[in-house]
C-alpha cells in the first residue's frame, strides 16, 4: 500500500486481516518502524483514533508525534487563492515540509456538512495525499473512516466462524441529538460490499440513504424491525441526510433496544464508540453479553498496526 485512504488501498483486505490478528497475538514481534517517524495531523478532536494510533506506532518502532489542527493553525487548501486573511500556510507548503519531518503522515479530518460538493471531494485527505511525498493514511475524512472499518471487519471475522456460511449483518441508521458525518456508515457499507463476506443490509429512514456509491450492492430498507429479522451482527450508527444534506430527524423510535435485538438471531450489537445511551441504544443492549464495542475499540490498535507496516514496507 503506497497509501491508505479507503479500502480501494487495500487489494487483498484477507491478508490485511490476517496482519491484523497476527498482531493481537504478537504485537511486537516486527519493528518496522524502526528509526522512522509517524506524525498524526489531527483537525478535529480524538479518544480511540488517536491513541490507538499512537499504540501501534509505538509497538512498531515508530517515533510518534501527535499535533492537534483544531482552532491552531490555520492552512488554505484553494489553489490560487489570496491569502490575505486567517489562513498562514497553503497545504502545498506544510505537506512538503511534514513530508520532510517524517516517514509516514497520518491525517483526521471531518466535513463541514455544509457544502456537500466541497466534502465529498474529501479536499483535505487528498490534498496531503497529492503534495505529501511520504505514505498518507487516513484517520478518518469527510467521507470515510477507513481504520474503524478494518477493525469491524476484524470484529466480524473473530465471532462469525460459528455462524451460517455467509452472516447477515445489518447496518441500522439510529437518533442522535447532533448532526453527524456519513463517513462511519459509508466506509462501513464500503468494507463490508468490498470484503465480500457477509450479506449487508442497510436500514435508514426515508431521506437518509447514502450516497450511491456506497450503497450499490447493498440491501436498503426503511423498515428498521424487518431489516432486523434473523441478523447476526447489528451495526448501529447515526449520520446525517445526504439527499436534504447535514439534515437530521427526531426519530427517538429508530433506537437499538432489546425489543428490536429480539428480532434478530441473537445478534452481536456493534457500534464505533463514542455512544449516547439512551438515545442511540439502550443499556441493556450496550451491556449485554453480545455486546462487542469493546472489542471494536481494542481491535483498532491491530488494524492500525496492519495498516502502518503495510505503508511503511511497500514505499
Amino acid at each position: 500500500m503506497k497509501s491508505f485512504v479507503s479500502v480501494h488501498d487495500a487489494p487483498d483486505i484477507p491478508a490485511l486481516l490476517h496482519r491484523a490478528q497476527h498482531y493481537k497475538q504478537h504485537p511486537f514481534t516486527t519493528q518496522p518502524g524502526h528509526q522512522k517517524t509517524l506524525i498524526n495531523l489531527f483537525f478535529n478532536p480524538s479518544l480511540r483514533t488517536r491513541l490507538s494510533t499512537e499504540k501501534a506506532g509505538h509497538q512498531l518502532g515508530f517515533q510518534v508525534i501527535t499535533m492537534d489542527m483544531a482552532g491552531g493553525w490555520q492552512l488554505e487548501f484553494e489553489d490560487g487563492a489570496v491569502m490575505n486573511l486567517d489562513k498562514a500556510e497553503h497545504v502545498r507548503e506544510a505537506a512538503g515540509v511534514l513530508s520532510q519531518y517524517c516517514d509516514v503522515l497520518a491525517v483526521r479530518a471531518f466535513p463541514s456538512l455544509t457544502d456537500r460538493e466541497a466534502d465529498y471531494a474529501d479536499r483535505i485527505i487528498n490534498a496531503f495525499r497529492e503534495y505529501a511525498t511520504v505514505p498518507v493514511v487516513s484517520l478518518e475524512s469527510a467521507i470515510r473512516h477507513p481504520l474503524q472499518s478494518l477493525a469491524d471487519c476484524m470484529t466480524i471475522a473473530q465471532h462469525s466462524q460459528h455462524l451460517r456460511t455467509r452472516p447477515k449483518v445489518v447496518l441500522t441508521w439510529a437518533p442522535h441529538p447532533r448532526r453527524l458525518p456519513q463517513a462511519v456508515a459509508n466506509s462501513f457499507a464500503e468494507w463490508m460490499l468490498a470484503w465480500g463476506e457477509v450479506d449487508l443490509v442497510i436500514a435508514n429512514p426515508e431521506g437518509f440513504d447514502l450516497a450511491e456509491e456506497f450503497r450499490a450492492g447493498a440491501q436498503v430498507q426503511h423498515n428498521q424491525r424487518e431489516a432486523l429479522r434473523d441478523a447476526d451482527f447489528v451495526y448501529t450508527k447515526n449520520w446525517s441526510s445526504y439527499d436534504d444534506y447535514g439534515a437530521t430527524a427526531d426519530l427517538s423510535d429508530w433506537i437499538v433496544d432489546e425489543e428490536k435485538m429480539a428480532l434478530t438471531n441473537n445478534a452481536y450489537f456493534m457500534h464505533c464508540l463514542p455512544v449516547r445511551r439512551n438515545v442511540v441504544v439502550s443499556d441493556g443492549v450496550l451491556d449485554g453479553g453480545r455486546s462487542l464495542v469493546l472489542e471494536q475499540a481494542g481491535n483498532r490498535v491491530w488494524a492500525a498496526q496492519a495498516v502502518l507496516e503495510g505503508v511503511i514496507c511497500d514505499m
